[in-house]
């Protein structure tokens, strides 16, 4: 029997309780068995200069999942050739753990601009999506709203950014309650993001 296994994509930079509420919620609401938060080393379409290194990244989602059961880091895409693309990493996990069906977790905004990744008719032909919702402007592509691989998976509306966060740090404000202490630990040990 294969193991359904939820892929978070991030670049986690950093990780913060809106992707542990979110991640935990698919696992423990859904099908999925498990939920992999998959570090992305670097992102096409995001600048590279603003990210940390990504052992740094890696090592605070370790922290952060090291208390759920059913959360677990992946580094997967650091070996594979960059830029990364989904289509590529979704073929080289099946052909590394050919037991388990893996399927894709993103939110409605990330949904919007589908049809815009690589080979993405490739992805939806031998993968399910898993969508949570997010506050977003702008409408659903026609082919993805009534797809039987589409999944809306009723949880919390979560509108934390990671972005917000780095510029809060920046300006000496307290963000401990945004962020799991491990994590929070970390970035203030490391003088992270100042």
């Amino acid at each position: 029997m294969n193991r359904k296994v939820g892929l978070f994509f991030g670049t986690f930079n950093p990780i913060h309780t809106g992707h542990l509420i979110i991640a935990n919620h698919m696992a423990e609401y859904s099908d999925l068995e498990e939920v992999w938060l998959v570090v992305t080393p670097h992102n096409p379409h995001k600048k590279k200069n603003s990210l940390l290194e990504n052992h740094h990244r890696l090592e605070m989602v370790y922290r952060a999942c090291e208390t759920y059961e059913k959360l677990k880091p992946s580094n997967i895409e650091f070996g594979l050739p960059q830029p990364n693309y989904t289509v590529n990493t979704l073929v080289h996990l099946q052909e590394k753990f050919p037991t388990n069906q893996f399927c894709l977790i993103m939110g409605e905004d990330n949904l919007k601009n589908f049809h815009k990744w690589k080979n993405y008719e490739v992805i939806l032909e031998n993968h399910e999506i898993y969508v949570y919702p997010r506050i977003a402007s702008g409408s659903m592509a026609p082919e993805f709203r009534d797809n039987p691989k589409i999944k809306k998976i009723d949880a919390p509306v979560i509108e934390i950014s990671a972005t917000f966060i780095r510029k809060s740090i920046k300006a000496s404000k307290n963000v401990r309650p945004l962020l799991d202490t491990k994590v929070w630990e970390y970035i203030d040990e490391m003088n992270f993001y100042k």
